[in-house]
């Protein structure tokens, strides 16, 4: 189950990070940070009650994904 929960949080990171960038443009890089952190735990692949427990015990991993996500979009 977290194998494809993380496979998902990593996709929605992907598309978060895009989001976040043409939402806020040239604003400081945290408030797209938590800008993308909202849409990725509003669109966890889990029942509503469980969304935040599970954004409490993969923070860590979601961060990272978000951060892999924008050096990605640095690359390109």
């Amino acid at each position: 189950m977290f194998t494809k929960l993380k496979t998902a949080i990593k996709e929605l990171a992907k598309k978060a990070v895009v989001m976040a960038e043409e939402a806020l443009g040239s604003n400081t890089g945290q408030q797209k940070k938590e800008m993308a952190l909202e849409f990725i735990i509003s669109n966890i692949p889990v029942i509503a009650p469980f969304k935040t427990i599970i954004a409490g015990l993969l923070s860590k991993f979601i961060d990272e994904a978000i951060e892999l996500a924008v050096a990605r979009m640095k690359e390109l």
